[in-house]
Protein backbone atom coordinates (compact mmCIF):
# COMPACT_ATOMS: atom_id res chain seq x y z
CA UNK A 1 0.00 0.00 0.00
CA UNK A 2 1.14 3.52 -0.71
CA UNK A 3 1.69 5.82 2.26
CA UNK A 4 -1.31 8.06 2.71
CA UNK A 5 -3.63 9.46 5.32
CA UNK A 6 -5.72 6.59 6.60
CA UNK A 7 -9.27 6.52 7.99
CA UNK A 8 -10.44 3.32 9.67
CA UNK A 9 -14.13 2.84 10.39
CA UNK A 10 -16.00 -0.02 12.02
CA UNK A 11 -19.72 -0.10 11.20
CA UNK A 12 -22.69 -2.25 10.26
CA UNK A 13 -22.60 -3.78 6.80
CA UNK A 14 -24.91 -2.41 4.10
CA UNK A 15 -26.15 -3.99 0.87
CA UNK A 16 -24.31 -1.27 -1.04
CA UNK A 17 -21.01 -2.66 0.33
CA UNK A 18 -21.37 -5.92 -1.58
CA UNK A 19 -18.93 -5.15 -4.41
CA UNK A 20 -16.10 -4.30 -1.98
CA UNK A 21 -17.06 -7.24 0.22
CA UNK A 22 -16.86 -9.73 -2.64
CA UNK A 23 -13.51 -8.36 -3.84
CA UNK A 24 -12.03 -8.58 -0.34
CA UNK A 25 -13.25 -12.14 0.16
CA UNK A 26 -11.83 -13.29 -3.18
CA UNK A 27 -8.42 -12.00 -2.07
CA UNK A 28 -8.74 -13.40 1.43
CA UNK A 29 -9.53 -16.97 0.45
CA UNK A 30 -7.07 -17.78 -2.30
CA UNK A 31 -6.05 -20.93 -0.37
CA UNK A 32 -9.62 -22.21 0.07
CA UNK A 33 -11.77 -23.42 -2.79
CA UNK A 34 -15.04 -21.70 -1.97
CA UNK A 35 -17.27 -19.23 -3.76
CA UNK A 36 -17.70 -15.69 -2.39
CA UNK A 37 -20.86 -14.84 -0.52
CA UNK A 38 -23.73 -14.20 -2.90
CA UNK A 39 -25.59 -10.92 -2.84
CA UNK A 40 -28.84 -12.66 -1.91
CA UNK A 41 -27.13 -14.27 1.11
CA UNK A 42 -25.98 -10.88 2.38
CA UNK A 43 -29.43 -9.43 1.79
CA UNK A 44 -31.02 -12.24 3.81
CA UNK A 45 -28.61 -11.76 6.69
CA UNK A 46 -29.21 -8.01 6.74
CA UNK A 47 -32.95 -8.60 6.72
CA UNK A 48 -32.87 -11.13 9.57
CA UNK A 49 -30.16 -9.72 11.84
CA UNK A 50 -28.65 -6.42 10.62
CA UNK A 51 -26.96 -5.76 13.96
CA UNK A 52 -24.87 -8.92 13.60
CA UNK A 53 -23.31 -8.04 10.23
CA UNK A 54 -20.32 -5.73 10.70
CA UNK A 55 -17.51 -4.54 8.47
CA UNK A 56 -14.28 -2.63 8.78
CA UNK A 57 -13.47 0.06 6.22
CA UNK A 58 -10.20 1.70 5.30
CA UNK A 59 -10.67 5.00 3.50
CA UNK A 60 -14.35 4.16 2.95
CA UNK A 61 -13.56 0.81 1.34
CA UNK A 62 -14.74 -2.44 2.94
CA UNK A 63 -11.67 -4.58 3.60
CA UNK A 64 -13.02 -7.06 6.14
CA UNK A 65 -16.21 -8.29 7.73
CA UNK A 66 -17.70 -10.47 10.44
CA UNK A 67 -21.09 -12.12 9.87
CA UNK A 68 -23.13 -13.78 12.59
CA UNK A 69 -26.58 -14.99 13.60
CA UNK A 70 -28.26 -15.81 16.91
CA UNK A 71 -29.19 -19.45 17.46
CA UNK A 72 -30.93 -21.55 20.09
CA UNK A 73 -27.85 -23.65 20.67
CA UNK A 74 -29.66 -26.55 22.32
CA UNK A 75 -31.28 -27.31 18.96
CA UNK A 76 -27.87 -28.15 17.47
CA UNK A 77 -25.54 -29.16 20.29
CA UNK A 78 -21.79 -29.51 19.85
CA UNK A 79 -21.96 -31.97 16.97
CA UNK A 80 -23.16 -29.98 13.99
CA UNK A 81 -22.03 -28.84 10.57
CA UNK A 82 -21.71 -25.37 9.14
CA UNK A 83 -24.59 -26.01 6.72
CA UNK A 84 -26.87 -27.01 9.59
CA UNK A 85 -26.11 -23.77 11.41
CA UNK A 86 -26.81 -21.58 8.36
CA UNK A 87 -29.86 -23.64 7.36
CA UNK A 88 -28.38 -24.37 3.94
CA UNK A 89 -27.98 -20.60 3.51
CA UNK A 90 -31.62 -19.82 4.24
CA UNK A 91 -30.54 -18.51 7.69
CA UNK A 92 -33.89 -19.61 9.08
CA UNK A 93 -31.82 -20.92 11.96
CA UNK A 94 -31.56 -17.33 13.23
CA UNK A 95 -33.64 -17.10 16.38
CA UNK A 96 -34.09 -13.73 18.04
CA UNK A 97 -34.89 -15.62 21.26
CA UNK A 98 -31.73 -17.72 21.01
CA UNK A 99 -28.86 -17.71 23.49
CA UNK A 100 -25.68 -17.88 21.40
CA UNK A 101 -24.11 -15.51 18.87
CA UNK A 102 -22.81 -17.85 16.19
CA UNK A 103 -20.02 -16.57 13.95
CA UNK A 104 -20.49 -17.70 10.36
CA UNK A 105 -17.77 -15.64 8.68
CA UNK A 106 -14.83 -13.38 9.40
CA UNK A 107 -12.06 -12.28 7.06
CA UNK A 108 -9.73 -9.37 6.25
CA UNK A 109 -8.28 -8.46 2.88
CA UNK A 110 -4.64 -9.71 2.89
CA UNK A 111 -3.26 -6.27 1.97
CA UNK A 112 -4.68 -4.90 5.23
CA UNK A 113 -3.55 -7.63 7.59
CA UNK A 114 -1.14 -6.63 10.35
CA UNK A 115 -3.32 -3.63 11.22
CA UNK A 116 -5.26 -5.58 13.90
CA UNK A 117 -8.49 -5.08 11.99
CA UNK A 118 -9.69 -8.61 12.76
CA UNK A 119 -9.31 -7.84 16.46
CA UNK A 120 -11.65 -4.88 16.01
CA UNK A 121 -14.19 -7.17 14.37
CA UNK A 122 -13.92 -9.68 17.21
CA UNK A 123 -14.27 -6.94 19.82
CA UNK A 124 -17.38 -5.69 18.04
CA UNK A 125 -18.82 -9.19 18.14
CA UNK A 126 -18.23 -9.33 21.87
CA UNK A 127 -20.09 -6.03 22.27
CA UNK A 128 -23.02 -7.47 20.28
CA UNK A 129 -23.01 -10.59 22.46
CA UNK A 130 -23.09 -8.48 25.63
CA UNK A 131 -25.68 -5.98 24.41
CA UNK A 132 -28.09 -8.77 23.37
CA UNK A 133 -27.46 -10.63 26.65
CA UNK A 134 -26.26 -13.80 24.89
CA UNK A 135 -24.35 -16.36 26.90
CA UNK A 136 -21.48 -16.88 24.45
CA UNK A 137 -19.99 -16.56 20.98
CA UNK A 138 -19.43 -19.88 19.22
CA UNK A 139 -18.07 -20.79 15.79
CA UNK A 140 -16.18 -23.55 14.03
CA UNK A 141 -12.54 -22.55 13.69
CA UNK A 142 -10.50 -23.91 10.81
CA UNK A 143 -7.32 -25.80 11.70
CA UNK A 144 -5.69 -24.17 8.72
CA UNK A 145 -2.32 -25.95 8.81
CA UNK A 146 -3.23 -29.31 10.27
CA UNK A 147 -2.87 -31.09 6.92
CA UNK A 148 0.87 -30.32 7.06
CA UNK A 149 1.14 -31.94 10.51
CA UNK A 150 -1.39 -34.78 10.28
CA UNK A 151 1.32 -37.45 10.15
CA UNK A 152 3.02 -35.95 13.18
CA UNK A 153 0.10 -35.10 15.47
CA UNK A 154 -3.41 -36.21 16.19
CA UNK A 155 -5.92 -33.32 15.95
CA UNK A 156 -5.94 -33.02 19.75
CA UNK A 157 -2.15 -32.93 19.89
CA UNK A 158 -2.09 -30.35 17.11
CA UNK A 159 -4.38 -28.02 19.09
CA UNK A 160 -2.29 -28.46 22.24
CA UNK A 161 0.88 -27.62 20.33
CA UNK A 162 -0.74 -24.52 18.86
CA UNK A 163 -1.80 -23.42 22.35
CA UNK A 164 1.78 -23.88 23.62
CA UNK A 165 3.13 -22.02 20.57
CA UNK A 166 5.10 -25.07 19.43
CA UNK A 167 3.14 -24.97 16.18
CA UNK A 168 1.85 -21.84 14.49
CA UNK A 169 -1.68 -21.84 13.12
CA UNK A 170 -2.69 -18.28 12.13
CA UNK A 171 -6.40 -18.95 12.62
CA UNK A 172 -6.27 -20.78 15.97
CA UNK A 173 -3.49 -18.60 17.38
CA UNK A 174 -5.56 -15.51 16.69
CA UNK A 175 -8.63 -16.99 18.36
CA UNK A 176 -6.70 -18.07 21.45
CA UNK A 177 -5.23 -14.58 21.77
CA UNK A 178 -8.76 -13.14 21.70
CA UNK A 179 -9.98 -15.10 24.68
CA UNK A 180 -11.60 -18.04 22.88
CA UNK A 181 -11.19 -21.63 24.07
CA UNK A 182 -11.74 -24.96 22.32
CA UNK A 183 -15.14 -26.35 23.27
CA UNK A 184 -14.91 -29.50 21.15
CA UNK A 185 -13.15 -31.05 18.18
CA UNK A 186 -15.60 -31.80 15.35
CA UNK A 187 -15.30 -33.57 12.02
CA UNK A 188 -16.82 -32.76 8.62
CA UNK A 189 -17.78 -29.27 9.74
CA UNK A 190 -16.85 -27.63 6.44
CA UNK A 191 -17.01 -29.59 3.18
CA UNK A 192 -13.73 -29.92 1.27
CA UNK A 193 -11.58 -28.12 3.87
CA UNK A 194 -8.44 -30.00 2.90
CA UNK A 195 -6.12 -27.67 4.83
CA UNK A 196 -7.91 -28.65 8.07
CA UNK A 197 -8.12 -32.30 6.98
CA UNK A 198 -11.91 -32.08 7.53
CA UNK A 199 -11.49 -31.11 11.20
CA UNK A 200 -12.59 -27.96 12.98
CA UNK A 201 -12.16 -26.64 16.50
CA UNK A 202 -15.45 -25.52 18.00
CA UNK A 203 -14.43 -22.23 19.63
CA UNK A 204 -16.28 -20.39 22.41
CA UNK A 205 -16.04 -17.06 24.23
CA UNK A 206 -18.19 -16.77 27.34
CA UNK A 207 -20.04 -13.58 28.17
CA UNK A 208 -19.41 -13.03 31.90
CA UNK A 209 -22.23 -10.47 32.00
CA UNK A 210 -24.84 -12.93 30.75
CA UNK A 211 -27.98 -13.13 32.85
CA UNK A 212 -30.04 -16.23 32.17
CA UNK A 213 -33.71 -15.60 31.50
CA UNK A 214 -35.70 -18.04 33.57
CA UNK A 215 -38.48 -19.61 31.56
CA UNK A 216 -41.08 -21.26 33.73
CA UNK A 217 -43.88 -21.68 31.18
CA UNK A 218 -44.05 -22.11 27.40
CA UNK A 219 -40.76 -24.02 27.34
CA UNK A 220 -39.77 -25.74 24.11
CA UNK A 221 -41.35 -29.19 24.10
CA UNK A 222 -39.23 -32.30 23.74
CA UNK A 223 -42.26 -34.61 23.40
CA UNK A 224 -45.10 -33.46 21.14
CA UNK A 225 -48.54 -35.07 21.07
CA UNK A 226 -50.31 -35.36 17.70
CA UNK A 227 -53.98 -36.23 17.14
CA UNK A 228 -55.29 -37.36 13.75
CA UNK A 229 -58.93 -37.45 12.67
CA UNK A 230 -59.94 -40.18 10.22
CA UNK A 231 -63.13 -38.47 9.10
CA UNK A 232 -66.29 -40.26 7.97
CA UNK A 233 -67.85 -38.71 4.88
CA UNK A 234 -71.60 -38.63 5.57
CA UNK A 235 -74.62 -36.62 4.57
CA UNK A 236 -74.62 -33.19 6.23
CA UNK A 237 -77.39 -30.73 5.58
CA UNK A 238 -75.95 -27.62 7.21
CA UNK A 239 -72.78 -25.76 8.17
CA UNK A 240 -73.84 -26.04 11.81
CA UNK A 241 -73.97 -29.84 11.58
CA UNK A 242 -70.43 -29.90 10.16
CA UNK A 243 -69.20 -27.68 13.00
CA UNK A 244 -70.89 -29.96 15.53
CA UNK A 245 -68.99 -33.00 14.23
CA UNK A 246 -65.70 -31.09 14.16
CA UNK A 247 -66.23 -29.85 17.70
CA UNK A 248 -66.72 -33.43 18.85
CA UNK A 249 -63.32 -34.50 17.50
CA UNK A 250 -61.47 -31.37 18.67
CA UNK A 251 -62.91 -31.86 22.15
CA UNK A 252 -61.97 -35.56 22.20
CA UNK A 253 -58.40 -35.07 21.01
CA UNK A 254 -57.75 -32.02 23.22
CA UNK A 255 -58.84 -34.02 26.27
CA UNK A 256 -55.53 -35.89 25.89
CA UNK A 257 -53.60 -32.56 26.04
CA UNK A 258 -52.60 -32.93 22.40
CA UNK A 259 -50.48 -30.22 20.80
CA UNK A 260 -51.87 -30.70 17.27
CA UNK A 261 -54.99 -32.05 15.59
CA UNK A 262 -55.04 -32.77 11.85
CA UNK A 263 -58.19 -32.99 9.69
CA UNK A 264 -58.24 -34.50 6.16
CA UNK A 265 -58.23 -32.81 2.76
CA UNK A 266 -61.63 -31.44 1.65
CA UNK A 267 -63.34 -32.93 4.72
CA UNK A 268 -66.20 -30.43 4.28
CA UNK A 269 -67.21 -31.90 0.90
CA UNK A 270 -70.58 -33.17 2.25
CA UNK A 271 -71.82 -29.57 2.16
CA UNK A 272 -71.65 -29.73 -1.67
CA UNK A 273 -74.71 -31.94 -1.75
CA UNK A 274 -76.97 -28.87 -1.66
CA UNK A 275 -75.30 -27.59 -4.85
CA UNK A 276 -74.88 -30.88 -6.72
CA UNK A 277 -77.48 -29.87 -9.30
CA UNK A 278 -75.23 -26.99 -10.43
CA UNK A 279 -72.47 -29.23 -11.77
CA UNK A 280 -69.15 -30.09 -10.12
CA UNK A 281 -67.30 -26.89 -11.07
CA UNK A 282 -69.94 -24.55 -9.67
CA UNK A 283 -70.72 -26.77 -6.67
CA UNK A 284 -67.17 -26.57 -5.32
CA UNK A 285 -67.18 -22.79 -5.79
CA UNK A 286 -70.29 -22.64 -3.65
CA UNK A 287 -68.47 -24.79 -1.09
CA UNK A 288 -65.71 -22.15 -1.03
CA UNK A 289 -68.15 -19.69 0.56
CA UNK A 290 -67.84 -21.69 3.81
CA UNK A 291 -64.05 -21.57 3.94
CA UNK A 292 -63.41 -18.32 5.78
CA UNK A 293 -66.23 -18.91 8.31
CA UNK A 294 -64.70 -22.34 8.94
CA UNK A 295 -61.28 -20.80 9.46
CA UNK A 296 -62.67 -18.29 11.94
CA UNK A 297 -64.51 -21.04 13.80
CA UNK A 298 -61.38 -23.21 13.98
CA UNK A 299 -59.33 -20.31 15.26
CA UNK A 300 -61.83 -19.88 18.12
CA UNK A 301 -61.68 -23.63 18.82
CA UNK A 302 -57.85 -23.59 18.80
CA UNK A 303 -57.86 -20.97 21.54
CA UNK A 304 -60.71 -22.36 23.62
CA UNK A 305 -59.49 -26.00 23.45
CA UNK A 306 -55.78 -25.03 23.72
CA UNK A 307 -54.70 -27.01 20.66
CA UNK A 308 -53.05 -26.17 17.33
CA UNK A 309 -55.43 -27.12 14.51
CA UNK A 310 -54.37 -28.03 10.97
CA UNK A 311 -57.66 -27.52 9.20
CA UNK A 312 -57.38 -30.19 6.56
CA UNK A 313 -58.06 -28.37 3.31
CA UNK A 314 -60.92 -26.43 1.71
CA UNK A 315 -61.61 -24.72 -1.62
CA UNK A 316 -60.80 -21.01 -1.56
CA UNK A 317 -61.72 -18.40 -4.18
CA UNK A 318 -59.14 -15.64 -4.55
CA UNK A 319 -59.09 -13.18 -7.46
CA UNK A 320 -61.67 -15.43 -9.15
CA UNK A 321 -59.23 -18.36 -9.03
CA UNK A 322 -59.92 -21.53 -7.06
CA UNK A 323 -57.23 -22.85 -4.70
CA UNK A 324 -57.04 -25.78 -2.30
CA UNK A 325 -56.08 -24.09 0.98
CA UNK A 326 -55.05 -25.35 4.40
CA UNK A 327 -55.00 -23.28 7.57
CA UNK A 328 -52.82 -23.58 10.63
CA UNK A 329 -54.87 -22.17 13.50
CA UNK A 330 -52.57 -21.73 16.48
CA UNK A 331 -53.75 -21.84 20.06
CA UNK A 332 -52.25 -18.39 20.65
CA UNK A 333 -54.91 -16.92 18.33
CA UNK A 334 -52.74 -16.49 15.20
CA UNK A 335 -53.11 -18.29 11.89
CA UNK A 336 -51.24 -19.04 8.67
CA UNK A 337 -52.20 -20.70 5.41
CA UNK A 338 -50.79 -22.89 2.66
CA UNK A 339 -52.10 -23.40 -0.88
CA UNK A 340 -51.72 -26.86 -2.38
CA UNK A 341 -48.93 -26.61 -4.98
CA UNK A 342 -49.53 -29.68 -7.15
CA UNK A 343 -53.07 -30.08 -8.49
CA UNK A 344 -54.15 -33.50 -9.75
CA UNK A 345 -55.52 -33.92 -13.28
CA UNK A 346 -58.96 -34.59 -11.79
CA UNK A 347 -58.91 -31.37 -9.73
CA UNK A 348 -57.92 -29.35 -12.80
CA UNK A 349 -60.41 -30.89 -15.21
CA UNK A 350 -63.45 -31.24 -12.94
CA UNK A 351 -63.06 -28.19 -10.69
CA UNK A 352 -60.68 -25.85 -12.49
CA UNK A 353 -58.41 -25.80 -9.44
CA UNK A 354 -55.19 -23.72 -9.51
CA UNK A 355 -51.88 -24.60 -7.86
CA UNK A 356 -50.30 -22.32 -5.26
CA UNK A 357 -46.94 -20.59 -5.70
CA UNK A 358 -45.51 -20.30 -2.17
CA UNK A 359 -44.13 -22.72 0.36
CA UNK A 360 -43.52 -21.95 3.98
CA UNK A 361 -42.54 -23.62 7.23
CA UNK A 362 -44.44 -22.55 10.32
CA UNK A 363 -43.17 -21.87 13.83
CA UNK A 364 -45.43 -23.16 16.60
CA UNK A 365 -45.13 -23.58 20.36
CA UNK A 366 -44.47 -27.29 19.73
CA UNK A 367 -41.82 -27.09 17.03
CA UNK A 368 -41.33 -26.10 13.41
CA UNK A 369 -43.80 -27.74 11.04
CA UNK A 370 -44.51 -28.01 7.35
CA UNK A 371 -47.78 -28.72 5.53
CA UNK A 372 -48.23 -30.47 2.18
CA UNK A 373 -51.62 -31.44 0.79
CA UNK A 374 -52.05 -34.97 -0.57
CA UNK A 375 -50.47 -35.00 -4.08
CA UNK A 376 -47.80 -32.53 -2.91
CA UNK A 377 -46.11 -35.20 -0.80
CA UNK A 378 -45.36 -37.21 -3.95
CA UNK A 379 -42.86 -34.52 -4.97
CA UNK A 380 -39.79 -34.83 -2.70
CA UNK A 381 -38.37 -31.40 -3.52
CA UNK A 382 -40.91 -29.51 -1.38
CA UNK A 383 -40.25 -31.42 1.82
CA UNK A 384 -36.51 -31.16 1.25
CA UNK A 385 -36.81 -27.37 1.16
CA UNK A 386 -38.81 -27.60 4.39
CA UNK A 387 -36.11 -29.80 5.93
CA UNK A 388 -33.48 -27.20 4.99
CA UNK A 389 -35.54 -24.71 7.00
CA UNK A 390 -35.55 -26.94 10.07
CA UNK A 391 -38.92 -28.70 9.78
CA UNK A 392 -39.52 -31.29 12.50
CA UNK A 393 -43.05 -32.48 11.69
CA UNK A 394 -44.71 -32.65 8.27
CA UNK A 395 -48.52 -32.70 8.22
CA UNK A 396 -50.26 -34.17 5.16
CA UNK A 397 -54.06 -33.96 4.90
CA UNK A 398 -55.13 -36.20 2.02
CA UNK A 399 -58.14 -37.45 0.09
CA UNK A 400 -57.88 -40.68 -1.92
CA UNK A 401 -60.67 -42.69 -3.48
CA UNK A 402 -58.80 -45.94 -4.20
CA UNK A 403 -56.25 -48.07 -2.42
CA UNK A 404 -53.76 -47.38 -5.22
CA UNK A 405 -54.08 -43.64 -4.65
CA UNK A 406 -53.75 -44.11 -0.91
CA UNK A 407 -50.60 -46.22 -1.24
CA UNK A 408 -48.94 -43.49 -3.29
CA UNK A 409 -49.57 -41.00 -0.50
CA UNK A 410 -48.58 -43.46 2.23
CA UNK A 411 -45.36 -44.71 0.64
CA UNK A 412 -44.21 -41.24 -0.36
CA UNK A 413 -44.95 -39.93 3.14
CA UNK A 414 -42.85 -42.69 4.65
CA UNK A 415 -40.03 -41.83 2.26
CA UNK A 416 -40.25 -38.14 3.23
CA UNK A 417 -39.87 -39.08 6.92
CA UNK A 418 -36.76 -41.13 6.24
CA UNK A 419 -34.97 -38.84 3.80
CA UNK A 420 -35.70 -35.65 5.78
CA UNK A 421 -35.23 -37.15 9.27
CA UNK A 422 -38.58 -35.85 10.48
CA UNK A 423 -42.00 -37.09 11.57
CA UNK A 424 -44.82 -37.20 9.01
CA UNK A 425 -48.51 -37.28 10.00
CA UNK A 426 -51.16 -38.10 7.40
CA UNK A 427 -54.95 -37.96 7.81
CA UNK A 428 -57.65 -38.91 5.32
CA UNK A 429 -61.40 -39.50 4.98
CA UNK A 430 -63.39 -42.71 4.69
CA UNK A 431 -66.92 -43.57 3.56
CA UNK A 432 -69.08 -42.53 0.63
CA UNK A 433 -70.89 -39.47 -0.69
CA UNK A 434 -73.23 -40.86 -3.34
CA UNK A 435 -75.06 -37.53 -3.68
CA UNK A 436 -71.92 -35.46 -4.35
CA UNK A 437 -70.45 -35.76 -7.85
CA UNK A 438 -66.69 -36.40 -8.14
CA UNK A 439 -66.58 -37.32 -4.42
CA UNK A 440 -68.24 -40.72 -4.54
CA UNK A 441 -65.98 -42.84 -2.30
CA UNK A 442 -62.91 -42.60 -0.11
CA UNK A 443 -60.17 -44.92 1.15
CA UNK A 444 -57.84 -44.05 4.05
CA UNK A 445 -55.61 -45.33 6.80
CA UNK A 446 -54.23 -42.37 8.74
CA UNK A 447 -50.82 -42.69 10.38
CA UNK A 448 -47.75 -41.10 11.95
CA UNK A 449 -44.45 -42.11 10.34
CA UNK A 450 -40.93 -41.85 11.72
CA UNK A 451 -37.37 -41.90 10.43
CA UNK A 452 -35.64 -45.27 10.25
CA UNK A 453 -32.99 -45.89 12.91
CA UNK A 454 -32.57 -47.71 16.21
CA UNK A 455 -34.46 -45.11 18.25
CA UNK A 456 -37.60 -45.47 16.12
CA UNK A 457 -40.02 -48.32 15.33
CA UNK A 458 -38.48 -50.85 12.96
CA UNK A 459 -41.34 -50.42 10.49
CA UNK A 460 -41.19 -46.59 10.77
CA UNK A 461 -44.83 -46.45 11.93
CA UNK A 462 -45.42 -44.69 15.24
CA UNK A 463 -49.19 -45.19 15.09
CA UNK A 464 -51.90 -45.92 12.51
CA UNK A 465 -55.65 -46.27 12.33
CA UNK A 466 -57.78 -49.19 11.24
CA UNK A 467 -58.36 -48.80 7.47
CA UNK A 468 -61.69 -47.32 6.38
CA UNK A 469 -63.04 -46.81 9.90
CA UNK A 470 -63.96 -43.48 11.47
CA UNK A 471 -61.66 -42.94 14.43
CA UNK A 472 -58.87 -40.86 15.92
CA UNK A 473 -55.35 -41.74 16.95
CA UNK A 474 -53.11 -39.87 19.37
CA UNK A 475 -49.34 -40.35 19.26
CA UNK A 476 -46.32 -38.85 21.02
CA UNK A 477 -43.23 -37.94 19.00
CA UNK A 478 -39.88 -37.16 20.62
CA UNK A 479 -38.13 -34.14 19.13
CA UNK A 480 -34.86 -34.88 20.95
CA UNK A 481 -34.62 -38.13 19.02
CA UNK A 482 -34.51 -36.11 15.80
CA UNK A 483 -31.61 -34.04 17.11
CA UNK A 484 -29.78 -37.22 18.10
CA UNK A 485 -30.46 -38.71 14.66
CA UNK A 486 -29.16 -35.61 12.85
CA UNK A 487 -25.86 -35.81 14.71
CA UNK A 488 -25.30 -39.48 15.58
CA UNK A 489 -27.57 -41.54 13.32
CA UNK A 490 -26.40 -44.75 11.64
CA UNK A 491 -26.75 -42.76 8.43
CA UNK A 492 -27.35 -39.02 8.11
CA UNK A 493 -29.43 -38.33 5.03
CA UNK A 494 -29.44 -34.58 5.65
CA UNK A 495 -25.80 -33.92 6.47
CA UNK A 496 -24.40 -36.45 3.98
CA UNK A 497 -25.98 -34.79 0.96
CA UNK A 498 -23.49 -33.89 -1.77
CA UNK A 499 -24.11 -30.16 -1.92
CA UNK A 500 -21.04 -29.83 -4.11
CA UNK A 501 -22.86 -31.79 -6.84
CA UNK A 502 -26.56 -30.92 -6.54
CA UNK A 503 -29.08 -28.79 -4.70
CA UNK A 504 -32.82 -28.14 -4.56
CA UNK A 505 -33.57 -24.55 -5.55
CA UNK A 506 -36.92 -22.81 -5.04
CA UNK A 507 -37.88 -20.61 -8.01
CA UNK A 508 -41.29 -19.44 -6.79
CA UNK A 509 -42.30 -16.33 -4.87
CA UNK A 510 -40.19 -17.34 -1.90
CA UNK A 511 -40.11 -19.77 0.96
CA UNK A 512 -40.25 -18.92 4.61
CA UNK A 513 -37.89 -16.00 5.06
Amino acid sequence: MESQEMKIELRNLQVEDYRDLKAAMEKAYTDYDDDPWRLKDIQLLLEKFPEGQICVCVNDKVVGCALSIVVDYDKYGDNHTYEQIVGNYTFNTHDSDGDVLYGIEVFVHPEYRGMRLARRLYDARKEICESFNLRSIIFGGRMSRYSKHKEEYTPKQYIENVKSNSVHDPVLNFQFSNGFHVKKLIRNYLPDDEASHDYAALMEWNNIYYEAKEKVINQTKSVVRIGLVQWQMREMRSFEQLVEYMDYFIDAVSEYQSDFILFPELFNAPLMQAYNHMGVSQAIRELASYTEPLRDMLLEKAVSYNINIISGSMPHLRDDKLYNITYLCRRDGTWDSYDKIHITPSEKEAWGMQGGSRIKTFDTDAGKIGILVCYDVEFPELSRIYANEGMQILFVPFLTDTQNGYMRVRNCSMARAIENECYVAIAGSVGNLPKVSNMDMQYAQSAVFTPSDFAFPTNCIKAETTPNTEMTIVADVDMDLLKELHNHGSVRTLTDRRGDLYEVVWKGEGSNG
